[in-house]
């Protein structure tokens, strides 16, 4: 009988109902995507959040937009209107009622979302959150320490020299022992931003402090002439599974920000290796998730030169835009963006 009804039971249109009431109504989880950041990378953080947000299963979660600016954390709500969050709690209160969130969705690329501060501070507040946790964004995060924690478990990487800002800059040292050519990336950055591909010593100064724009650490590397692939790893429905790898063809010199989000690439999925080849690259990304005890999305960049993968580094937060190499992979796999962002979610819930 229609009195025995429990209210979470009644057929209603929830689209007619505020975002705000609907978790204390209805029992709807609300699910916080953070977006924006402190680095060079808030637009594309700002685009993948939206994503998110545009394919968060409706029936199942309210979502809202935070903006994470150094100048200010807000809620923005479908007409753009803002609402300051109150970071003693992370809540948000909209027409005198306070709304507090179930669950975080870290869309945010670059510090404070991928460096492990959001991480250790949703940590101190109790508040679940579909990343990985601080101490694992905070080393991935850190391109020379991560790689310098997988080289025991067998994971090759390129030779390596590193400075840090102040630090006198010897070019024939770093020559002798990179190499020519050689890639100059800051330590801590993503998307590409501050790397240069350096074919003379005399570039290298040059270069360096192209980085230092966006770390005060940098890691200068050999060039691995070979196949470049991306691997994305996740954990589906309780079980670590790798996503099909992507082969990237740059139509630059090398795989940057023009050949990430302007079309300058071609980025193949799956890849165009053997079979063998894939289990291999396959194992070693598997690996690198389960030594660092990953949560949520990783995806590790490599470059297969005589039929062995060589890690370049692993991204927590990758770009969750729909051209984005995830979604590209979680589609060849059969998984819709839908059920990807609402497994990631459960996951953080359980």
């Amino acid at each position: 009988m229609a009195k025995n009804l429990k209210p979470e039971t009644t057929f209603l249109n929830l689209e007619q109902i505020k975002p705000e009431t609907k978790y204390k109504q209805y029992k709807m989880k609300n699910i916080a995507i953070i977006m924006g950041g402190y680095s060079s990378e808030y637009k594309i953080s700002l685009i993948s959040g939206n994503v998110v947000h545009q394919y968060l299963d409706k029936t199942k979660y309210n979502g809202f937009r935070i903006h994470i600016f150094k100048e200010k954390w807000v809620y923005v709500d479908e007409n753009n209107a803002e609402y300051a969050i109150d970071k003693n709690d992370f809540s948000v209160t909209v027409n005198n009622e306070k709304i507090t969130f179930d669950c975080v969705f870290n869309a945010i690329h670059g510090t404070p979302g991928e460096d492990g501060l959001m991480q250790a501070y949703f940590e101190l507040l109790g508040i679940k959150q579909s990343s990985c946790d601080y101490y694992q964004a905070a080393l991935t995060f850190n391109k020379r320490d991560l790689l310098s924690v997988l080289k025991p478990y067998g994971i090759k990487t390129a030779i390596s020299y590193y400075l840090n800002k102040g630090d006198s800059i010897n070019t024939k040292e770093i020559v002798a022992k990179v190499g020519l050519p050689c890639f100059v990336k800051p330590n801590k950055a993503g998307s590409s931003f501050g790397i240069s591909k350096v074919k003379s010593e005399a570039e290298l100064p040059i270069a360096i402090e192209i980085a230092y724009k966006e770390d005060n650490e940098i890691i200068i590397e050999s060039f691995l002439d070979g196949t470049e692939v991306s691997v994305g790893v996740i954990n589906y429905q309780g079980e670590i599974k790798v996503l099909p790898i992507t082969e990237i063809v740059s139509d630059n010199d090398f795989f940057d920000y023009e050949a990430k989000y302007e079309g300058k690439s071609q980025e193949i999925t799956p890849a165009r290796i053997s079979e063998e080849l894939t289990q291999k690259v396959s194992e070693v990304a598997k690996r690198a998730y389960e030594v660092l005890k990953m949560k949520g999305f990783s995806r590790s960049e490599f470059i297969i030169v005589d039929n062995e993968p060589y890690m370049l580094e692993m991204n927590t937060i990758p770009g969750l835009t729909t051209e984005s190499l995830i979604p590209q992979q979680a589609q060849a796999a059969g998984i819709s963006l839908e059920d990807l962002f609402t497994n990631a979610i459960e996951l953080a819930l359980a």
